[in-house]
C-alpha cells in the first residue's frame, strides 16, 4: 500500500468536468484507489465518491493505492490534480 499527500492545483480543483477525467484515469489502474480528506475516505474510482468530497483547489488530499500498479497509479494521479 502506498500513499501520497498532494496539493491540488487544478483551477477548479475536483469539481464536474476534472473529477469526471480523474475517475476515468484512476479506471485505468487495476489497483484499489481512495482520495482522503480531512478523514472521509472515498474511492477514487467512484465519481459521486469525488464529488462528495468538494475538493476545491489549494486544498491538501491524500491518494492512496494498494495492488500491483499502485506505485504507477499514485504517480500520475497526483502528476493530474497538480497540472
Amino acid at each position: 500500500m502506498v500513499e501520497r499527500s498532494v496539493k491540488v492545483e487544478l483551477e477548479s480543483g475536483l469539481q464536474a468536468r476534472p473529477a469526471a477525467q480523474f475517475v476515468q484515469e484512476a479506471n485505468r489502474y487495476s489497483s484499489h484507489l481512495f482520495l482522503e480528506k480531512e478523514g472521509k475516505k472515498v474511492n477514487a474510482k467512484s465519481i459521486m465518491g469525488i464529488m462528495s468530497l468538494a475538493i476545491a483547489s489549494g486544498e491538501e488530499v491524500t491518494l492512496i493505492a494498494d495492488g500491483p500498479d499502485e506505485e504507477e497509479a499514485i504517480h500520475h494521479l497526483s502528476n493530474f490534480v497538480v497540472k
